[in-house]
């Protein structure tokens, strides 16, 4: 019981370096990105593995549903590693983020791919959506985007990504889906009373506290009334391996394929 408990003796530090986190989701994204050094191997970004393992596991879904004749847009692409990963399997891979230093250090990551462009846009504002393909449907990957929204701007989202697939086009998502409390995940991904693995105290300290994102939290973003689901069910989300456990860098997670269901027009008033 006494080294179960243990792990709550940091939480007096976890409310001091989330103080410091700008209250403005923008600002706090783009500072993040702009202070970043070092991604891929020995990265400085917790959500990266430095490895296309993660996304090899979704490509039998991808290619179930995702229409390879249709560009792919990655909302929420941070430093493109997941665009740059789907530009083989679709004729042009379209990133887009909140963070101006995202976007340019996607750009200069991917130096040389020509199917692949990067776009500065908030995708939960009105018609973020709209064109953003150039007038053709197509596909959406989100990897770790909906959990750290709320549910206002998730349901905002959800109706940009409308404008974006068209009827021809599909969503991927995967999100983390952590069930415990914050002190359980943090602990889980290897922090202690004594030390806080650094790309873990950077988001800790810079960016909005995340939730988790899983059937229930889908259907109210992504309702079935007005949208369709394909496939879902339980995955892994892989990040930063921080820490000589494998295990910590291993977070349960949600994926679903969804498409919108046709419309029909309402009747004059």
């Amino acid at each position: 019981m006494r080294s179960a408990l243990r792990k709550y003796l940091m939480v007096p530090k976890l409310i001091r370096l989330s103080r410091s986190a700008p209250k403005d989701r923008t600002v706090a994204w783009d500072r993040y990105w702009a202070g970043i050094a070092q991604t891929g191997a020995q990265s400085e970004v917790l959500w990266d593995s430095g490895s296309d393992h993660e996304l090899l596991g979704y490509a039998a879904v991808l290619q179930r549903h995702l229409d390879p004749a249709l560009p792919v847009v990655d909302v929420g692409c941070g430093h493109g590693s997941f665009t740059r990963a789907l530009a083989p399997f679709f004729p042009r891979a379209i990133g887009v983020d909140v963070s101006s230093h995202a976007v340019e250090r996607a750009q200069e990551e991917s130096a040389g791919m020509d199917n692949v462009t990067f776009l500065v846009r908030d995708m939960t504002q009105p018609d973020a959506g709209a064109g953003l393909a150039d007038g053709t449907d197509a596909n959406v990957f989100i990897r770790g985007v909906l959990h750290v929204l709320e549910p206002a701007e998730r349901r905002a989202l959800a109706e940009n990504l409308r404008q974006v697939v068209g009827t021809r086009g599909a969503v991927f998502l995967a999100e983390t889906n952590f069930q415990g409390n914050a002190v359980e995940y943090v602990t889980h991904l290897g922090a202690t009373k004594e030390a806080i693995p650094a790309p873990l105290e950077r988001a800790i300290r810079e960016l909005p506290m995340p939730g988790h994102f899983g059937p229930a939290e889908r259907s109210k973003a992504l309702p079935p009334e007005t949208w369709e689901l394909l496939e879902d069910g339980p995955t892994t989300i892989e990040i930063n391996p921080m820490t000589g456990d494998a295990g910590a860098s291993l977070v349960p997670g949600y994926f679903a394929v969804l498409k919108p269901r046709n419309q029909s027009p309402q009747p004059p008033a």
